[in-house]
């Protein structure tokens, strides 16, 4: 029972662990889907491409696709007063609020891009509050970026940049500094106009209709756009992000799989005793014909039993902790809660990682059976 209990926990706590990395993955994942797109073209090679008017015809007629977007990004200075810093500059069309849901990210003033022709910009609140700006003000931003194909010209360094403006109407949060801090929303002819291009994107963004395949639409637009672009899904745009979550994931898994191994050295001592408690039995067995073969079997099997009895166990009294805490959410994050986006861990039970699971505790666990009773009893089962 001390064995059993010793996989048990292990097994309770790799359940555990591992459902609340992916808790921490989907949250993420959807803090990312308030600003991501769900698809999104891009060239493989350079910055910017033209979009064929053909293609673009084919995208729009798939039933998968609900809506298109074209974004034009760069870096440029962004200026308010004696404050400036360079900021992701990210052009869209008209759709671009279809396209994410901008009003649901917004926490302040109302999503606009061009008013006849007065030019709009929305912020990110770490890039608001760095420059010192909210919305309402009356004095416009100065933006500016290097002319394209053009020497700067070091006795008047301001020829060489391209100036526009804007007023900021509205500051959007999304929890996300990469996006918080740096990034600046603003009409696609505004981006083109600073950067010097004319029907010139760096991507396209792509809103599925309800209930598609999202794989399956992807392999639909890669055949048509071909060669010489790459389709990109959300976790594919934050591929680093992901990563990391899936690296620290599988590097806790393998720590709790080297604590699991230790737990199992109980199963090495139990069937040690168990063998030499019954020598007796054996040379009973032995005399009614039983080969060594059989009575290895049968320890074996009684090995076998004790991590196979704690594992299933486990998994059961893990599982359930994982979706009471995912239905109610009983542990709560303690002290300075209302400093984080949720107040309880995030908790996501997936059938693949209990199956990982389960088989990783039944392995180890054969495996610690089979060096006690093949090693170990070579001195009592003779």
């Amino acid at each position: 029972m001390v064995s059993v209990c010793g996989v048990m926990v292990v097994t309770i706590a790799l359940v555990c662990v591992m459902s609340v990395m992916n808790g921490f993955s989907s949250l993420i994942a959807s803090l990312f889907s308030d600003f991501d797109p769900q698809l999104r073209i891009i060239p493989q090679t350079g910055k910017v491409f033209t979009p064929s008017p053909q293609k673009m015809e084919e995208l729009k007629a798939l039933p998968e696709v609900f809506l298109l977007s074209e974004v034009l990004q760069d870096n440029a200075l962004i200026k308010y007063n004696n404050r400036q810093m360079v900021a992701v500059l990210k052009g869209v069309d008209a759709g671009y609020a279809k396209q994410i849901n901008i009003e649901n990210t917004l926490i302040d003033g109302e999503f606009k891009l061009r008013e006849d022709v007065v030019d709009y910009a929305t912020l990110g609140i770490g890039l608001a509050y760095f420059l010192g700006i909210k919305t309402g003000f009356s004095t416009p931003m100065e933006i500016y970026a290097p002319k394209r194909n053009e020497k700067i010209n070091i006795a008047n360094p301001a020829s060489s940049l391209n100036i526009g403006y804007a007023y900021i109407t509205s500051v959007f949060s999304i929890n996300q500094q990469v996006y918080d801090d740096n990034y600046m929303i603003v009409s696609l002819d505004l981006a083109r106009s600073l950067f010097d291009y004319e029907d010139e994107i760096s991507a396209l963004e792509i809103k599925l209709n309800d209930k598609v395949d999202v794989n399956v639409a992807k392999e639909k637009i890669s055949r048509i756009m071909g060669q010489g672009f790459l389709v990109q899904d959300r976790e594919e745009q934050q591929a680093a992000a992901f990563k990391m979550m899936s690296v620290e994931k599988w590097m806790i898994f393998m720590i709790l799989c080297f604590i699991l191994l230790i737990a199992l050295f109980n199963v090495v001592g139990s069937l040690a005793m168990l063998m030499i408690e019954k020598k007796d039995d054996v040379r009973t067995l032995r005399n009614l014909g039983a080969d060594n073969n059989l009575i290895r079997k049968i320890f074996l099997f009684e090995g076998w039993m004790i991590s196979s009895v704690g594992g299933g166990i486990g998994l059961v009294i893990g599982v359930t902790l994982c979706l009471l805490q995912q239905a109610f959410g009983i542990i709560k994050f303690g002290a300075g809660a209302d400093a984080f986006i949720i107040e309880a861990y995030p908790v996501l039970v997936l059938f693949g990682d209990v199956v990982v699971v389960l088989i990783t505790v039944l392995l180890i666990g054969f495996l610690a059976a089979w060096y006690s009773v093949y090693h170990l009893g070579k001195r009592w089962i003779k």
